[in-house]
């Protein structure tokens, strides 16, 4: 007969820098978690809009949490070098943020080359995208595409619970792609394994804006909108735009 572990809730023993937010200083830390702030240990994903601004959106969160002293990486699936300096040159700040570029790997396992970055321990890691990993690691180790989503989710699950050298519980970010139709493009146990589910979308004034469906840590609901106008940083405007429907 097949031995099953159940567990009280009172046994589960953590370290209490599992529920230290990482906090960007922002406005946008209530967005994430009650605590204000990504939680360690957390998974989430953020889909959105084609030109929403979905990689620029989380780019300067991790930049804010990088200038606060937090270890972060930026993994691209989809952009290279070129693409990157455009983004530094109109976001200077982006350019402390420590980035893997996954193309630079081609010929190598993608699963190892992301445990082995992962290995340094990272408070938060952003991947760009779930589509573009997944595809990578179908293309080294074949069958389907749901199974090479399921490996680099295992991959993820094993850096919330603290498997690298730091012991460090890292919070992933990450990007999904969304069908022309607009439904979420993934497997369902992204949506099962995730923390939080966050979708940037245009209103039908054109205006730009960030909205929770799902958040098992808290976090405000309401819908914040923001734009890209400025330099240097994502202006988050807690108000609609007075033409914003």
């Amino acid at each position: 007969m097949l031995q099953v572990k159940v567990t009280k809730m009172n046994d589960l023993k953590f370290e209490k820098n599992l529920f230290v937010p990482l906090k960007t200083g922002r406005k946008i830390d209530e967005f994430y978690s009650a605590e204000g702030g990504v939680m360690p240990g957390t998974n989430t994903v953020i889909t959105g809009d084609p030109g929403v601004g979905k990689t620029t959106v989380l780019l300067d969160l991790i930049a804010d949490m990088n200038n606060k002293g937090k270890r972060v990486l930026f993994v691209s699936g989809e952009m290279n070098q070129i693409d990157m300096v455009g983004y530094v040159r109109r976001f200077p700040k982006f350019g402390d943020v420590p980035i893997l570029f996954m193309g630079d790997q081609a010929d190598e396992d993608p699963l190892e080359v992301l445990r082995g970055a992962f290995e340094e321990g990272y408070d938060c890691v952003l991947i760009d995208s779930i589509a573009e990993i997944a595809v990578m690691i179908q293309d080294y180790y074949g069958g389907t595409y749901k199974g090479a989503t399921t490996k680099l989710l295992t991959l993820l699950e094993e850096q919330n619970m603290g498997d690298n050298d730091r012991k460090i519980n890292t919070a992933s970010l990450l990007i999904q792609q969304v069908t022309k139709s607009g439904s979420f493009a993934g497997s369902n146990r992204i949506k099962h394994m995730t923390t939080a589910m966050g979708h940037l979308k245009f209103d039908n004034e054109g205006g730009r804006y960030l909205a929770f469906s799902k958040n098992r840590r808290g976090g405000n609901m309401n819908k914040f909108y923001f734009n890209l106008n400025t330099k240097n940083q994502v202006n988050w405007m807690y108000e609609a735009p007075a033409n914003a429907e």
